[in-house]
């Protein structure tokens, strides 16, 4: 029955793409078969892995974490692909072309973030929990009341996050078939639910490894091609860029993108912080054996990401140089880029490797948001499925099965709900609206991370209030700030006067954990306080306290 409805599902999805490719009258490319045979090859590839997944995952265990049999190497990978998302690579290309070198703050904020999961999370992590964050905060503490909190943040950040993504998946169909935005990013949905619904978390590690080797294997192909353009020569490359850009060395001032210093020093506190926080980031690490394995992830995870950080900072100087201003890639009469400026890595493309080249950039990039929703969709599914539903609806004829219809019900809303929601923000910068959802991730999932694993004070009192006072706070400035409150719901000036609240609400967070855990006198909070040790114990070493006494 598997087969059958991916093969029918795969039809449908080829019948859309070519339909509307003969229709296409708007895209700068036209869609033909230099960009749809690379295009539905790398999709056909991608549902044979999700095919040969399905047969081996039947457990929960499977869906949830791939039963635990990912090599650390393998991990690493996944790893990186989950990050190497639509943001990193054609959100910071094009701001980096658009704004100059003050934008690679995002590259370097967030590859900051990678020593911190390696040297500090990624072992207890592991140690501590199976499936989820909840697994992990609630170790000691109150499962029902920290399930259900962790799990609304999860579902929060995951769903802005899709949302980031969707954005630049339907842009990138947008621009080779010439299809409406919402019939784009709805044949990114129905290939997403095909890799999670059947295939699991195998399925998606394995696109994720897949296309993390692509993305590298093309970032270095067009990393030589501009390096050769120039010579090979860094001081020639930087004089190429300086001409090419209108205001000439201003391209490499800082504070030209963020020009207030506290939406600066609060962008990286998001960026550093939030990247700890991800929720799909987190879950991999659920996927190795053990600890010692997730701390090796994290090392493979954070050099490959530093190679590809490495890549972008010269494949972003060649958009400035080949693709801004240059009229074979602009609309008509003006100076936007067809497709939108997140497109300037795929016109890069296009400039030295022909249209062919373009096809293959074009798959690659649209397997890589594939792999990355299919990321979020689980760890959001995960968290209503075992943390909302299993936890807090606790009934005797729950089983395996009916917490996979649970599972797979929750991917479907999650992808309408993200789909739907993605309308209002298509024509942002992705790179800058993944920066916002890393604000939340940071006032929230990382202070009951790290209070949870390091602080012995830490009650459940302390984790609800951290809790709510980060994602209310964290949205709720989000909202009255200048991103959400002008720039999507059009007033004129907003109330909250910073762009990226993390510096605040991530403080607000803590506070709250500090101030409601030591005014925790009750009988459960002191004996939460004393499960400490053992937890600590385990967290570090991954040998059971108790039973280590015992022996």
């Amino acid at each position: 029955m598997k087969p059958k409805i991916l093969t029918a599902c795969l039809s449908l999805i080829l019948v859309l793409a070519s339909s509307s490719a003969s229709a296409a009258t708007g895209s700068s490319y036209a869609a033909n078969w230099h960009t749809l045979v690379p295009f539905f090859l790398l999709i056909t590839l991608t549902l044979a892995i999700t095919r040969w997944a399905s047969n081996r995952s039947h457990s929960t265990a499977d869906f949830y974490n791939a039963g635990g049999g990912i090599t650390p190497m393998q991990n690493g990978f996944a790893l990186a692909g989950d990050y190497m998302s639509a943001s990193t690579f054609l959100g910071a290309v094009a701001m980096q072309a658009l704004y100059g070198y003050d934008s690679l703050i995002y590259g370097v904020g967030t590859l900051i973030g990678w020593p911190i999961l390696l040297f500090l999370v990624a072992e207890p992590l592991r140690n501590l929990g199976h499936y989820t964050l909840s697994d992990v905060v609630s170790f000691r503490l109150k499962k029902r009341p920290v399930h259900l909190l962790t799990a609304a943040n999860s579902l929060v950040i995951v769903l802005l996050y899709l949302v980031v993504q969707m954005v630049g998946a339907g842009k990138l169909i947008q621009l080779l078939f010439g299809t409406p935005y919402l019939i784009s990013v709805g044949m990114v949905g129905i290939l997403v639910l095909l890799y999670v619904v059947f295939g699991g978390m195998l399925a998606t590690t394995w696109v994720q490894i897949t296309k993390a080797v692509l993305i590298l294997a093309i970032g270095s192909f067009l990393c030589f091609m501009v390096l050769k353009s120039v010579g090979f020569s860094s001081d020639q490359l930087i004089d190429r860029v300086v001409q090419a850009y209108p205001g000439g060395l201003a391209v490499l001032a800082p504070s030209k993108l963020i020009s207030n210093p506290i939406d600066a020093i609060s962008l990286g506190v998001s960026l550093i912080f939030g990247m700890v926080g991800m929720p799909h980031i987190l879950i991999r690490f659920f996927t190795v054996k053990n600890g010692a394995a997730a701390r090796q992830s994290a090392f493979y995870a954070t050099c490959i990401i530093a190679y590809f950080y490495t890549l972008i900072a010269v494949i972003g100087a060649g958009a400035a140089i080949f693709v801004i201003g240059n009229p074979q890639f602009l609309e008509p009469g003006s100076q936007t880029l067809v497709g939108g400026s997140n497109m300037a890595a795929l016109h890069l493309g296009a400039f030295f490797g022909g249209e062919l080249f373009l096809g293959v950039m074009s798959a690659v990039a649209f397997a890589t948001i594939l792999a990355v929703v299919a990321g979020l969709t689980i760890s959001g599914a995960s968290a209503v499925s075992h943390d909302i539903y299993t936890h807090l609806f606790p009934r005797k004829e729950n089983s395996p099965k009916r917490e996979l219809m649970i599972f797979r019900g929750a991917c479907i809303t999650l992808i309408v709900v993200a789909l739907l929601l993605s309308q209002l923000v298509q024509n942002m910068n992705i790179s800058f609206l993944a920066g916002l959802v890393f604000a939340v991730a940071a006032s929230t999932n990382f202070p009951m991370l790290i209070l949870s694993i390091f602080w012995r004070g830490l009650t459940t009192r302390g984790v609800v209030a951290a809790c709510v006072c980060g994602l209310v706070s964290s949205v709720g400035l989000l909202v009255l700030g200048p991103a959400i409150w002008v720039n999507v719901l059009g007033h004129e000036t907003a109330i909250f006067p910073y762009s990226n609240p993390a510096l605040f609400s991530m403080s607000l967070a803590f506070i709250a954990a500090w101030v409601a855990s030591i005014t925790d006198r009750s009988p459960s909070g002191h004996a939460e306080r004393a499960r400490f040790d053992a937890q600590h114990y385990r967290s570090l070493t991954g040998i059971n306290a108790n039973n280590a006494i015992a022996h």
